[in-house]
């Protein structure tokens, strides 16, 4: 399968690389800098560009089946608009190359998953991330509407620990205190959501 995947020099993005490299997949990436990538050289086709534009998304659309984004702010509080630019960028781009499968990491909290929050995570939503989600809530409604075979996958809060392999997914899952997911894990689900229609149009949410 040929993966564009955004976001790829981050450290979720970055397992997930090395998990598609690994099954044998052609992969793409969209980087502002590509260099980050140079032990990778070789393996994987770096495409410099930004992931708001949707000149430079395209570019690195063409010919692709899937676009997995783990785009993020890393340890910012603020979105910057980051991720509802980039829906737009990359649901133009999908629609000018005809790609039609889109899964998209979003954090757990963000629009109706708040709902089934624990009190302990509510207050972080509603207090330290609250800029940062209100920015993915939006960019998830234009991804929604969008026409595109999406996949909105929602983990819990994330941690550098390695792969376990196992962890919960599902729709809505019951949470308590404030539950996590290694960021290993997380590239795990999305590669193998990339690779199936089972998440298709589904909100995918994770954690251990």
């Amino acid at each position: 399968m040929k993966l564009l995947i955004l976001g790829a020099t981050g450290p979720t993005g970055r397992h997930l690389v090395d998990l598609a490299i690994a099954a044998g997949d052609t992969v793409t990436v969209l980087a502002r800098r590509p260099k980050a990538l140079n032990d990778l050289a070789g393996r994987v086709h770096a495409v410099a560009g930004d992931a708001t534009s949707q000149v430079d998304v395209a570019n690195a659309m063409t010919g692709q089946d899937v676009v997995i984004s783990a785009l993020g702010r890393s340890t910012s509080v603020r979105a910057d608009d980051l991720f509802t630019r980039a829906a737009e960028a990359v649901i133009g781009a999908a629609k000018e190359k005809g790609v039609s499968r889109l899964v998209w990491l979003s954090s757990f909290g963000v629009g109706d998953t708040y709902r089934s929050a624990s009190p302990v995570q509510k207050v972080m939503y509603r207090t330290f991330l609250r800029n940062i989600y209100a920015n993915k809530e939006i960019s998830e409604r234009v991804i929604r509407s969008s026409g595109l075979d999406w996949t909105l996958v929602y983990p819990t809060m994330l941690t550098k620990g390695p792969a376990k392999g196992s962890y919960l997914v599902g729709e809505r899952l019951p949470m308590k205190g404030n539950p996590s997911i290694s960021r290993a894990d997380v590239a795990d689900f999305l590669y193998k959501a990339a690779h199936t229609p089972e998440w298709v149009h589904r909100d995918a949410v994770i954690s251990d």
